[in-house]
Formats: structure tokens, sequence, C-alpha cells
């Protein structure tokens, strides 16, 4: 009689519980959809970053120079890293010309786990901790099948687009959580999102990369760190070199996105605190039709809108020089870089 007391009473807060898991289902549902339709007419306020160390991996060139920029003229001290020990240079004295913040420089190659380590102690030491993090390098092959890619170029991929972000989360993420404040951000693609042809080894890192970054945003939820926050951004074919020579065929739905209008929007979507960034809005349709379309019928839209045929027109870019044992020392001013071994 008293088991079947304790098992009646067990039945009862069970039951009871999943009503409460109920209600709050519900009431999130209809807040959250609220809470979206508001803000397709009233967006967030931008959060003050003046005086926060944001660091911006792959910052020498293309997308990520013009990043670090945007945030530059919003007051913040940038951290640029780079294996390109000339172009990083270059533009460091860029930014430090036209900006008036601090500017740190550091040559680093993300892939390699104990480099990432060893320049984040360094810049923990010269610059202070990171409280916005950009992960942006990233590589394409794009010129072969699978099966005729070189195995170290399918290597390079893997380790730039996704155990790079596995480092670097590694070295600035616990201060954050100390802190219970930062921002952590993961420049994806459109491939992250949709299979393209040619590009398994791509399209596999960035499937890895959205998935890590939404991994650790509720890793970090479960923790109760609201105060980390975090953003995926996952832009179409952007007018760099890393993707030279692709054309799109419905420019008008589809468009080749101009890299200082994709700068200002990731920036923009960062400071409001936006967890997804699709660049252009269509992906979100795309991203919808994809959800809902049987296998075969998603094939022939992926073939409609050019998905099949983007890498025909590639040229490739070169392989960046790796300065693995020069390490560029951060510093502010305009003087000459000064190297380590």
């Amino acid at each position: 009689m008293h088991n079947r007391v304790i098992q009646c009473f067990e039945h009862f807060l069970i039951n009871l519980w999943c009503l409460k898991d109920f209600f709050e289902l519900i009431f999130g549902a209809v807040f959250y959809f609220f809470e979206s339709f508001v803000r397709l007419f009233v967006q967030p306020p931008l959060k003050d970053v003046e005086g926060e160390i944001v660091l911006v991996t792959g910052a020498a060139c293309g997308i990520g120079k013009h990043i670090a920029r945007e945030f530059g003229q919003h007051g913040a001290t940038l951290v640029l890293w780079d294996v390109n020990c000339e172009a990083l240079d270059q533009t460091a004295r860029e930014l430090r010309r036209i900006l008036d913040v601090r500017v740190y420089a550091y040559v680093c190659d993300c892939s390699r786990r104990t480099e990432v380590y060893k320049v984040a102690e360094q810049v923990r030491r010269e610059v202070g901790d990171v409280s916005i993090l950009v992960n942006n390098a990233g590589v394409v092959t794009g010129k072969y099948t699978f099966t005729e890619a070189p195995d170290n170029l399918v290597d390079r991929t893997l380790r730039v687009n996704v155990a790079a972000h596995f480092w670097t989360y590694k070295a600035f993420l616990p201060p954050m959580i100390s802190r219970n404040h930062g921002h952590l951000v993961c420049i994806a693609c459109h491939g992250g999102l949709f299979a393209m042809n040619g590009l398994s080894d791509y399209c596999a890192s960035k499937f890895a990369a959205v998935g890590f970054a939404e991994s650790i945003a509720l890793e970090l939820l479960v923790l109760k760190k609201e105060g980390i926050k975090t953003t995926i951004v996952c832009p179409y074919l952007i007018n760099t070199t890393m993707f030279g020579g692709c054309k799109t065929k419905w420019p008008s739905f589809l468009p080749i996105i101009d890299q200082k209008g994709a700068a200002k929007r990731i920036v923009d979507a960062i400071l409001r605190e936006k967890m997804y960034v699709l660049l252009p809005s269509s992906l979100y349709l795309l991203v919808a039709i994809k959800s809902f379309l049987p296998a075969k019928l998603g094939i022939i839209f992926v073939n409609f809108f050019g998905g099949l045929d983007l890498m025909d027109r590639f040229r490739g870019v070169p392989v960046p020089v790796s300065t693995y044992k020069k390490q560029h020392r951060g510093n502010s001013t305009g003087d000459s870089p000064v190297f380590y071994n």
C-alpha cells in the first residue's frame, strides 16, 4: 500500500512537470514569434564596443580586413591574426593610419593548436582578454572532385575551416566564461547550409563550423552564461579572391556580395546580438524550402539556382605563404614590426 501511494505521487509529479513544460513551450512559442515579428520593424539597439578587444582571424585582407575596420570605427581595440605576414603588416599600418584605436597584429596559423595557444597567451600579456572573437579565416580547394583532391589540401581545409575554431575557442572562451561577458562569431558560408557540387570538403567543414558554434551556444545557455553571445554568419559568395571566377546564375536573387557592404551588415548584426545572419536575405527562403522539399525535388531546385555548376569557372587562389616560425609582435604604433623565433 505504501509503495502504491509513492508510485501514484511520483506519477502525479511527472504529469505536473510535463504540464509545466507544455505551458513553457506554448508561452515561449507565442512570445518569441511575437518578438520576431516586432524585430521586423524595430531593430534592437547597437551595443557599445568601445574599448572592447576584438580579435579577427584571417584579417590581412578580404572580408576579415573590412570587419576589423568596422569594429575599429566603433572604437574597439583590434587584434589581427593571419598567416600572411606582409599583407598583415600592410593592413595593420593602414588601419592605424585611418582609425583612432589601438591595432595589434600577430602572425598565427590558426590551424595549428600549439601556435594558437602560444600567440593567444602573447595577446593576453600584451593586449588583455579578448571579449569578441571573430573566426573568419577560411580556405577553399574547389578545383577538384573529391577523389581527385590532394589529401594535403583536404586536410588543410578541415584544419583551417573547422579545427581552428576549436583551438581559438579553447584559448579565449575561459576568460569570457569567468566574466560572463563576450561574443563568439563564426563566419561560415551558405555552404554550411546547402551542399554544393565540387566543394565536398569545404561544405563539410562549414557544416561542422555551424554545428560547433550552435553546440557551444547551447552549452553556454545550460551554464547560464547569458552574457556571452553567439553569432553565426552564412553569406553567399562575396567578391573576394577566395571564390574568384565563380558566377551566380540569378544575380538579382542571389547576388555576389560586396565586401564592404557584407562587413557592415555582419558587424551590425553582431552589435545587435543576432544569433544567425544569412546574406542575402533570400537565403532564408531557400533554407525554408530545403526543410520541406523531397530530396530529389531539392536537387532540381539546387540546379535551378546554379548550385551544380557554381564552381565551373572557379580560378582558385594561391596557398598563402605561411610564416610558421615567425610571429609578428603586436604593437599599436606605426613602428616597424618585430619578429622573434
